[in-house]
């Protein structure tokens, strides 16, 4: 295999995981009502719309965005998910929401 092939398939996976660690949280603003109707305020995404959006990576590059701007709620995801805060910088990088160099 080339390397070439081995970075796309690196890339592939990071975002892959991204995109799981974006659903999850996702599933999390579900969970809190307050916060849903902010993020669904925020974004202009109705309800019902929820499950299509989800498809789109610059969609779930939006809900990792949305957690980094609320301090609170990133770390209660992050508590909730078992992970450090900072993955959803470097998963918001994966999505192209940010550019790698600024990801701690």
């Amino acid at each position: 295999m080339t390397d070439g092939k081995k970075q796309n398939r690196k890339t592939d996976n990071r975002r892959e995981q991204a995109q799981a660690l974006a659903i999850s949280a996702l599933s999390f603003l579900a969970s809190e009502p307050d916060h849903l109707g902010g993020f669904l305020a925020a974004t202009g995404v109705g309800p019902g719309d929820i499950r299509k959006a989800a498809h789109d990576p610059n969609f779930l590059s939006g809900v990792l965005d949305y957690f980094a701007g609320d301090e609170a709620l990133l770390v209660a995801f992050a508590d909730h998910a078992g992970i450090d805060p900072g993955e959803i910088e470097r998963a918001r990088a994966a999505l192209g929401g940010v550019w790698e160099r600024d990801v701690p």
